[in-house]
């Protein structure tokens, strides 16, 4: 094990290695994690006071319960009747019902095992022999075989135990569901960035064992990413054996995001929301720089609710950074500073950025559509998307998804209004999925929180090409989940002046719904928290050139009244949103 390191960090197990990992039953059972697990896993059955270690104490022998590891290693080659001669007090377990304690225990450990979220980093190389040059031979010859190797070891453990074989297998994962291959790499920074953050390497290919399932501390966010006059990258030392960067495109621009091992599950899963850079991308450097699981006493000075950013305008860069505290372990402190600092560097660029979701839709008439719903969090914008395609299955040749949660808006020179995306997944609620998508989407989901309110899945749903290609906007249109429908309160309303519909977006009224910890009726600035207000200065000016071009141009400028807000319209509201745009795009499609 001199190339490998296994860590425990939370529900968290962490393999980092450097060379190849073990591939035999033998080299699981004689593997310095193998006697780790069982240690704790005993640790916990006595702290518990479990029946199930009261044949297994006499093996105990230290605090390290290597005789019961020695036993089980044994297990795995010869049957229990031979195994029982070479250790004192072990002749028990032929004893009446003892045979089937040991099964059980042997059953316990394995679930003990697998019931932790496990990661596999690959350190990699530079240069043409690195794993990252051939990652599908690497994560074959290790996250394949791993998962094998131990498999077949708790199989030998239970046959050589039971003198029987099994005649139902169910083939789950057994090793890691996650594996990453980093590497060391250089890249454009100012030195003082360079100093903190050299040595960490950046993931350059991820797999994933579906479904992924995980457990974050948290289940909501609280509180807005607030600016500070100081940069909280430099107050960081930062070990580069506990970090790791996912180097990601959003929209058009590159941003390091490092994350400590705290975070690992979370960290993993951008793999379905944001696309990795490239090799060129990152020798040519970062626009932002975020740190996702800073140090806590670094992070002190800056109060009670340390999420902030720093505008770097010396060296053109962004940094953001939350603390490693598990109040900060919820996905959406990870995606949501994210997209603040992308929202930040488009207004910089002279584009306006959105909080919402943008579709192209395409009729089997030939008609279609490129609809922008502008809106606050769990306002019904995924929601709306997914009706769409229940309710159009007939009608509809093809749904494209440009944005799922954020976005841009550009004018162009000659005028026209302009959507860009900046995620190739989607962040979604559970509750608030058609019944069943989400099963349907197990074999690349990565699901969140299951259990509690607020579950989440993280879900691909469209690519880069799509995100950065640049559409026509048709439809603008605000998300309104708290007004009830009636005569004089359209499910789709078209406005009648600019004025109208920029004080509408500007108020950006929503129910909350429990995806953070605000409550009742809400109003955001342009429903958009994430950078949005910070620069409010820039971002009147960019509005006020969107909505002139928008009604110069004749588009289809409104609000969507989804009822995602309203009691007992959770499933119909966004239904009846998407037939009623159906119904617009017929009337008012190209």
């Amino acid at each position: 094990m001199s190339d490998k390191l296994f860590e425990h960090e939370g529900q968290q197990l962490i393999l980092r290695a450097r060379a190849g990992i073990c591939t035999t039953p033998k080299e699981i059972v004689k593997s310095d994690a193998f006697l780790t697990c069982v240690k704790e896993f005993c640790n916990h059955l006595e702290k518990n006071a479990s029946p199930l270690l009261k044949l297994l104490t006499p093996l105990k022998k230290d605090e390290e319960w290597s005789g019961i590891a020695a036993l089980l290693e044994t297990l795995t080659v010869v049957p229990l009747e031979q195994a029982v001669k070479l250790y004192a007090g072990a002749e028990v377990f032929l004893e009446g019902e003892n045979r089937f304690t040991l099964h059980e225990f042997v059953e316990a450990l394995y679930d003990y095992w697998r019931s932790f979220d496990r990661f596999m980093v690959l350190l990699s190389s530079t240069g043409t022999s690195g794993m990252n040059n051939r990652p599908y031979r690497a994560f074959n010859m290790t996250m394949e075989a791993l998962s094998d190797a131990i498999r077949a070891a708790y199989r030998d453990l239970c046959e050589n135990i039971t003198g029987d074989h099994p005649r139902i297998y169910r083939q789950v994962t057994a090793g890691c569901d996650v594996g990453l291959i980093a590497v060391p790499m250089e890249s454009k920074m100012p030195a003082e960035y360079t100093e903190r953050l050299a040595g960490i390497p950046f993931i350059r290919q991820v797999m994933v064992e579906p479904p992924f399932i995980i457990d974050p501390p948290m289940n909501k966010r609280t509180g807005r990413f607030e600016r500070v006059d100081d940069n909280p990258l430099l107050k960081c030392e930062l070990d580069p054996a506990k970090w790791l960067c996912y180097p990601c495109q959003i929209g058009p621009m590159v941003m390091f995001v490092y994350f400590h091992q705290s975070f690992m599950g979370l960290g993993c899963a951008l793999c379905n929301l944001f696309e990795l850079a490239t090799d060129e991308q990152i020798k040519a450097g970062p626009d932002a720089v975020y740190l996702y699981g800073a140090p806590a006493e670094a992070m002190k000075a800056y109060g009670d609710l340390p999420t902030v950013f720093y505008d770097d305008e010396a060296n053109g860069l962004l940094t953001g950074a939350v603390p490693a505290e598990d109040r900060f372990g919820y996905f959406g402190y990870l995606k949501k500073m994210m997209l603040t600092l992308h929202n930040i560097k488009m207004m910089k660029d002279g584009l306006m950025p959105f909080h919402g979701a943008m579709v192209r839709i395409t009729l089997r008439t030939g008609q279609s559509a490129n609809m922008l719903l502008i809106g606050d969090t769990a306002t019904g914008k995924s929601e709306s998307l997914e009706a769409f395609r229940s309710v159009g299955a007939e009608v509809i040749q093809e749904l494209k998804i440009i944005a799922d949660d954020m976005g841009s808006i550009k004018v162009d020179e000659d005028g026209s209004v302009r959507g860009y995306g900046t995620e190739i997944g989607a962040f979604v609620r559970l509750d608030d999925l058609q019944q069943g998508y989400a099963f349907q989407q197990m074999d690349r989901a990565i699901f969140m929180n299951v259990q509690k309110v607020n579950a989440r899945v993280v879900v691909p749903v469209t690519t880069m090409r799509e995100l950065l290609r640049g559409y026509k906007i048709d439809f603008l249109l605000y998300a309104n989940n708290y007004e009830a429908v009636d005569d004089l309160h359209p499910v789709l309303e078209q406005f009648a002046d600019m004025e109208t519909a920029i004080s509408t977006f500007r108020e950006g009224a929503a129910m909350a719904k429990g995806t953070t910890t605000s409550t009742g009726l809400v109003h955001t600035y342009f429903a958009n928290i994430f950078g949005a207000p910070q620069y409010r200065h820039l971002h009147d000016g960019l509005a006020q050139k969107v909505f002139e071009a928008a009604f110069a141009n004749k588009l289809f400028v409104g609000q969507m009244r989804t009822r995602l807000g309203i009691q007992g319209c959770e499933s119909t509201g966004p239904i009846d949103a998407a037939t009623a745009m159906l119904d617009a795009i017929q009337k008012h499609g190209k």
